[in-house]
């Protein structure tokens, strides 16, 4: 299974990111903006092809008091077979991300 999800876990509230604004990018090009579902969960994308890719996390509507107003992670895709799973961790003044499976 090719394409591209993403999973949001809130750190700080132990449990996943619901609702949270999600955008994704190649280059210039807005390919599909979502929310996170109940479980922090979204698909961005069912196809993809090779290219640098933009996932953008609207965090400021999330936290009252947060840092970011949002959290942008730049990847490449150089198998368009493969699946890219993008999670981010999030707290109101930090985030990390990694390859997820």
């Amino acid at each position: 299974m090719s394409g591209i999800t993403t999973h949001v876990l809130d750190t700080s509230r132990g449990r996943p990111g619901a609702g949270i604004a999600v955008q994704l990018w190649r280059g210039d090009e807005l390919l599909h903006e979502t929310k996170t579902d109940a479980d922090g969960r979204a698909r961005l994308a069912e196809t993809i092809e090779a290219g640098t890719y933009r996932v953008v996390f609207k965090i400021g509507g999330y936290f009252d008091a947060g840092f970011y107003p949002e959290a942008a992670i730049a990847f490449e895709v150089r198998d368009a077979s493969q699946h890219y799973h993008v999670p981010l961790l999030v707290s109101p003044f930090g985030y990390s991300t990694y390859r997820g499976s």
